[in-house]
């Protein structure tokens, strides 16, 4: 049975598994699904359409599920979709989708959202990404797995974060920003810092695959080779390595342009 503060409002149409626990003064809509063993702290707010997994913590004066900030947005049935084991701290806000955008904003597994952290609408966030404070996404931002979006650091709409990137604190992000490196940077001049060595290394990554990614920037920023000769040769000579193969694809696929 959920545990419910007598304070607390859940509207009927909520669905609340096994040992959910609801706190005081907190409001949970008629359209909001929460997964077993999670926890609403102390005024959080929990409307629209939510589905989330379990064991998810919204410790306190969190609002989730609004409506997108979005001039275009006319009220049409949109949802977020929360994955399992993520911890919303305070004052964090995340939006639901828009039409336009396809509907769902998403975030992933075991994700942890620092105070005063906002991702808008349509966004799309991978598992174990780190929101450091005031970290602030834009609409339409995909950010992958293991990502660290640093404290008050912004990310354009449409930008792309690619896995295990980290991006310093007071970045203003307008461009895709590499995986596995760091970058750091006022508003278009954001620079890029080489690999991220210690944080893969805490990750677990071998030294074989370090070594490999340390190449691959050398022949990517550091050559004197134009970026397409650069992707060529470092596909050829280092292609066979996973995480650099998806270095190269990541900036081939590139919509935005990359930060460097």
């Amino acid at each position: 049975m959920a545990r419910i503060h007598p304070t607390a409002v859940v509207e009927p149409g909520a669905r609340l598994g096994e040992e959910c626990e609801v706190g005081p003064l907190s409001y949970i809509g008629p359209e909001v699904t929460l997964g077993a063993g999670c926890k609403v702290g102390p005024s959080c707010v929990l409307h629209g359409k939510v589905t989330a997994g379990e064991r998810n913590v919204f410790l306190s004066q969190v609002a989730v599920g609004g409506p997108p900030q979005d001039i275009s947005y006319g009220g049409e049935p949109t949802e977020l979709v929360i994955g399992s084991d993520n911890t919303f701290r305070e004052f964090v806000t995340i939006n639901r989708g828009t039409v336009k955008g396809g509907g769902v904003c998403r975030i992933g597994n075991r994700c942890l959202f620092m105070a005063y952290s906002h991702v808008a609408h349509d966004c799309d966030v991978g598992d174990h990404v780190l929101f450091a404070n005031g970290g602030t996404l834009a609409g339409h931002v995909h950010v992958g797995r293991h990502a660290t979006i640093g404290a008050l650091s912004a990310v354009h709409q449409f930008c792309a974060v690619g896995d295990y990137a980290f991006i310093g604190g007071g970045s203003i992000i307008t461009r895709d920003v590499l995986p596995y490196i760091k970058t750091v940077g006022a508003r278009g001049e954001g620079k890029i810092f080489g690999i991220n060595t210690i944080g893969l290394q805490r990750k677990g990554f071998p030294p074989a695959t370090l070594d490999a990614l340390r190449s691959a920037y050398r022949i990517l920023f550091l050559s004197k080779l134009l970026m397409n000769q650069a992707l060529d040769r470092t596909e050829s000579e280092l292609g066979h390595v996973p995480e650099v193969a998806y270095l190269v694809r990541f900036i081939r696929e590139s919509k935005r342009g990359i930060q460097r």
